[in-house]
């Protein structure tokens, strides 16, 4: 027997609350909630990325608020994605770091023509191939993004940060409406859409304009106002600041599209906001007619750009191409001329580096540029100060290299003051008087004293701590100044000594910070031999050498006994890293630090895990990668040729061993290794050959 509660009206009908028509019922208010989500998503689509209202805001408003209404009645069809979500409330007190599943890579800049030609020889020869297709997009000025999307649904964003890992910011980038959080299914199920969250110049000025009525100082530029915008705890804030996302790049192994420019414009048919500015170019003549264009057009822009972005169009090429250590291959950045300015040069100031490099910094009358008040720049050496011929009361040119970094270009000699003396560069340390050094070919003046010189010591650590390296979290570079100031570390393995009850009674040491400190620390321990390579502050031993010496050498220990001709032969150490490597790990003093490192636990060698899946069969070869590959992917391939001891080269010569081949193998590269008589095995035998 069933017990009739109440009259429930829907769609204009009255049904009785029953067992039976209970199931009905939920069935007609989820039909009207996901009519009511798509039909508020067109809308959204249609105002933010069409630039074309279809609704008036009272009539969004009215269906927003019926939307809120049924999905609070009815949590059981809560949806993240929702329209409604977009509005914030979310509170976020720390941003979580997350790794990228693809690494977010920088780009290589040009400034000329002859810089393109160049760039488009190294990839001609690579490819085997004149002929090429390239897309030119504008180059956006703000903040990097990477948006995953699931099943056709958004799940994540997380911000560039280092290109290895960044900070997860979803609940703020949901509240960016030209942002789609349930793409159209026309499209790749998963995927990640990289682009820039930009603050357009009209809202930029409208927020300055809002801030300075109400007594607060103006923001200085759009860029740095957008960044700042994803960092907020409270994303209501968020939504309320006319943020906008201009995305660039499909990222995905589902091979749906062949080229570049393909994918980008079925991504803007399924609502992601790409801009129609993107062009094919045939030739790089037809590249700089696009430089050219907007060169002059960007400053009627809507928002800001510094630049063009070239890319192969290919994605098949782009595979073919990979990337160096820091950028694609497949694509180069192309810098507007930056903006100049003019000032007095009042003071030059010398900076201590970690390795104890010595920087000239010229201190200068403010003066703003690109949006910010610039009061000092980088003269990076003797030879640059000795090159412009710069004295104090200059008046010198400023510009942002790259629009980012100051720097002097060059001195108004007209308005020299008579009395000027020539610039005399130091001779000591300014920070403890130690005579410095400078080794021939070496454009840079050293001080020598490792050990003893405060701003070495706290710049070694640091780098100890930053992400690339130990990546410790709950420390910074205050709070490491802080723990040096009070005696308690005086070098990177003190910090392994650190416990709750050391730290808890300095300055604005919280019990929670102190024990996150601790943690953190205790937590580097498992970090990786060749972070941890890295991580000591060898000089050039960056991130590639040093995972180069963990490789081949496998423990600390064989790493200290190769003596400089081993060293040498392996591949990509020369003489100066070589020498470098020896000078560090020939210093007592250094030896004490590993062998402390090594005493707490710190890696230093490689795991069990890692060497289990590495072998020599491949030792000496050297491997080309070319065509599409189905079983695994190129990236893995290329893995498996590192890990048995081989290396890969993105062009064929004499000194290939042979090429593994997938389908589509270029035309020009399969006539090259045919005249040279290398041998060609598909992706099969290769995996036969290595088991």
């Amino acid at each position: 027997m069933y017990f009739y509660t109440l009259f429930f009206e829907t769609n204009n009908s009255f049904f009785y609350r029953s067992k039976t028509n209970l199931k009905f019922m939920s069935i007609n208010i989820q039909d009207k909630i996901l009519a009511l989500r798509k039909e508020l998503n067109k809308h959204n689509y249609n105002y933010y990325v069409l630039d074309n209202a279809t609704i008036s805001d009272f009539d969004f408003d009215i269906k927003l608020k019926e939307l809120e209404k049924l999905e609070q009645e009815n949590p059981i069809f809560f949806d993240p994605n929702s329209p409604t979500q977009r509005v914030g409330g979310t509170v976020t007190k720390s941003f979580n770091t997350v790794f990228h599943k693809n690494r977010m890579y920088s780009l290589d800049n040009s400034y000329s023509k002859e810089d393109l030609l160049d760039w488009e020889k190294r990839i001609q020869k690579i490819l085997g191939t004149t002929v090429l297709e390239y897309t030119c997009e504008l180059k956006y000025d703000g903040a990097s993004i990477n948006l995953t999307y699931e099943n056709g649904q958004f799940v994540k964003a997380v911000t560039r940060g280092d290109g290895f890992q960044g900070d997860e910011v979803t609940a703020n980038i949901r509240t960016i409406k030209s942002i789609p959080l349930t793409p159209n299914s026309d499209f790749v199920s998963n995927f990640e859409m990289r682009g820039e969250i930009i603050l357009p110049i009209k809202g930029f000025n409208k927020m300055n304009q809002d801030r300075l009525a109400s007594g607060e100082e103006a923001y200085k530029n759009p860029r740095n106002t957008a960044s700042g915008s994803l960092k907020l705890q409270d994303s209501a804030e968020v939504a309320k600041r006319p943020l906008d996302c201009l995305l660039y790049q499909v990222v995905t192994s589902e091979r749906k599209y062949k080229t570049h420019f393909e994918s980008l414009e079925n991504a803007r048919k399924v609502g992601f906001k790409v801009p129609k500015t993107i062009t094919l170019a045939k030739s790089i003549d037809e590249v700089l007619r696009f430089v050219n264009e907007w060169d002059t057009k960007r400053h009627d822009l809507p928002y800001e750009t510094d630049g063009v972005v070239i890319k192969v169009n290919s994605l098949q090429h782009q595979e073919e191409l990979g990337y160096t250590s820091k950028a694609p291959r497949w694509a180069i950045a192309y810098k507007f001329k930056a903006e100049q300015v003019s000032t007095i040069l009042n003071e030059i100031s010398y900076q201590v580096g970690r390795t104890g490099a010595i920087t000239p910094v010229a201190n200068l009358e403010p003066v703003e540029l690109a949006g910010t008040i610039v009061k000092r720049a980088s003269l990076h050496n003797a030879d640059q100060i000795q090159k412009l011929e710069i004295r104090l009361g200059d008046t010198v040119f400023v510009e942002k290299g790259g629009e980012i970094i100051p720097k002097i270009i060059g001195v108004d000699f007209s308005k020299r003051p008579q009395n000027a003396k020539e610039t005399i560069y130091i001779s000591n340390c300014p920070e403890c008087g130690t005579k410095l050094t400078r080794k021939e070919g070496d454009a840079k003046h050293y001080c020598g004293n490792e050990f003893g010189c405060k701003p070495q010591i706290a710049g070694r650590i640091q780098h100890f701590i930053s992400r690339k390296a130990m990546d410790i979290d709950g420390l910074g570079g205050e709070t490491v100044e802080l723990l040096r100031k009070e005696g308690l570390i005086q070098n990177y393995a003190d910090l392994y000594d650190l416990t709750v009850q050391k730290v808890l009674p300095l300055e604005r040491i919280a019990e929670k910070s102190a024990k996150n400190m601790i943690d953190g620390i205790n937590k580097s321990k498992q970090i990786p031999f060749e972070k941890v390579l890295f991580a000591l502050g060898i000089r050039f031993v960056g991130e590639t050498v040093a995972k180069k010496l963990a490789k081949h050498f496998k423990t600390i220990d064989h790493l200290i006994s190769a003596d400089f001709e081993t060293l040498v032969s392996v591949d990509e150490i020369g003489d100066r890293i070589a020498q470098s490597i020896i000078d560090f790990l020939s210093n007592s003093a250094s030896l004490t630090l590993v062998n402390r490192l090594k005493k707490v636990g710190v890696q230093m060698s490689i795991s069990e895990e890692s060497i289990k899946n590495q072998s020599d069969k491949l030792k000496g070869q050297v491997i080309v990668v070319s065509g599409v590959f189905y079983q695994i992917s190129r990236n893995e391939l290329k893995k498996l040729i590192e890990d048995n001891g081989g290396k890969v080269s993105a062009s064929i010569s004499k000194k290939t061993s042979f090429i593994l081949a997938g389908d589509n193998m270029g035309p020009s590269k399969l006539a090259k290794a045919k005249s040279l008589e290398i041998q060609i095995i598909s992706e099969q035998d290769f995996l036969d050959k290595l088991s």
